[in-house]
């Protein structure tokens, strides 16, 4: 899990595959009983571990998850920046405002979501004008003049961004493909409205096919009241694969690897998402309004408690049947459990409903399901003409297909 030799046998698999990029999530916090049953987020830095597979791809994109909440933005712009020249212009930011880790960062107690987003809004423009500090265009290496760079093309930062003042220029140049892409996670309210005016593309828990499209749908609609074109945000939800040859082998590795706890500590975690206590419910017993009426209002995740809410009064399961489904899951992601074949078809069923531009492929159970997505999903894709046969670029932006890069200056919300 912490070496090289495995994250770079799954990255070489993905890049015959022809896939867009490979996506490292993060989290600044640790629960050592978690250990018991999983590695969890017990993970090396998604950044360093990336940086290291630059050396050994040469096509698949780099996405890397960093928090605004938590880390300096001039050093942040300053390691994406130098990923995206390791990786010649493979580099993307999967921007995060964290759920948890503050008593890691020196703060009693996390920050609001509102001031999170607050931060996020600021942290982001001032990276992005780091970024233009240092335009590609300012290296000339003439030797014959003995001129290295044209100072007259690197700026200072114009002026303080919301709580940060930083003189600039950064010390790196932007790369010749532009910045790096940004993906964003967050779909509460203001999760929402950030993406579909700053993002690129958008990684999301969406368990079922209606979710998907409602969302999409509205960030295009967001995206295009800010400006954008409605395509300019790319949904791409979450889709946990386990997958083996036959539909009855992968369901026994999904019952095999469900975490060893107890139904009551399903229903304690699944009481902490929604902030309602569901511990005096049976099982078989659907979910009364009066428990709805007593949720939290400042829920450790806003996305997954209105996930949890929404199939609650659209469906009425009962307690069994919720902790049963994939919101009721710790990821709250799209679950397929079956064969290759299985997965493609569900795949095209939710591009043909305009629901996804893509997907986050995250195979568990077992490396079977790397193996079988890579080598069975993608080629039935791309003879259903669903995916590309070949990559038709070499940076990032050229797989996602961005307009980039940019003009000097310019301003891409």
């Amino acid at each position: 899990m912490h070496t090289l030799s495995f994250v770079r046998r799954a990255a070489e698999m993905a890049e015959q595959a022809h896939l867009d990029f490979l996506f490292r999530a993060d989290s600044l916090f640790l629960n050592p009983q978690a250990l018991a049953s999983s590695p969890g987020f017990s993970s090396t830095d998604p950044t360093v571990q990336l940086a290291a597979l630059a050396a050994v791809t040469e096509r698949i994109g780099l996405v890397t998850t960093a928090s605004s909440t938590f880390y300096d933005p001039y050093l942040l712009a300053r390691q994406l920046m130098s990923l995206h020249w390791m990786s010649e212009g493979r580099a993307g930011w999967n921007l995060v405002t964290s759920l948890d880790g503050a008593e890691n960062f020196s703060q009693q107690s996390m920050p609001t979501a509102e001031a999170r987003y607050d931060r996020a809004e600021s942290f982001l423009q001032l990276v992005r004008q780091l970024w233009e500090t240092y335009p590609a265009e300012a290296v000339t290496v003439d030797r014959q003049a003995g001129r290295y760079a044209d100072p007259g093309l690197i700026r200072s930062m114009p002026e303080p961004l919301g709580e940060f003042d930083v003189a600039g220029p950064l010390t790196v140049p932007q790369h010749p493909a532009g910045s790096p892409p940004i993906f964003q996670a967050g779909a509460s309210e203001r999760g929402r409205e950030f993406a579909a005016v700053h993002a690129d593309a958008v990684f999301a828990s969406a368990p079922t096919l209606q979710e998907a499209a409602g969302l999409r749908a509205e960030l295009r609609a967001r995206a295009e009241r800010a400006g954008r074109t409605p395509e300019a945000v790319r949904l791409l939800p979450g889709l946990v694969l386990v997958l083996a040859e036959t539909a009855e082998q992968a369901q026994d590795i999904h019952e095999a690897g469900k975490e060893p706890i107890s139904d009551s500590a399903r229903i304690a975690r699944l009481s902490r998402v929604i902030g309602a206590d569901l511990s005096d419910l049976e099982l078989a017993q659907r979910i009364p309004e009066s428990v709805l009426q007593k949720i939290s209002q400042t829920p450790r995740s806003r996305t997954h408690q209105q996930l949890v809410l929404r199939l609650i009064r659209a469906e009425q399961p009962t307690l069994r049947e919720l902790l049963r489904s994939p919101v009721g899951s710790p990821s709250a992601h799209w679950q397929v459990v079956g064969t290759p074949a299985q997965a493609a078809t569900e795949i095209g069923r939710w591009q043909d409903a305009g629901a996804i531009d893509g997907v986050v492929a995250l195979p568990s159970g077992s490396w079977r399901s790397v193996e079988l997505f890579c080598r069975e999903v993608i080629p039935q894709l791309v003879a259903e003409g669903r995916f590309r046969s070949d990559y038709t670029g070499t940076t990032l932006a050229d797989h996602l297909g961005l307009h980039l890069p940019r003009e000097p200056g310019a301003d891409r919300r």
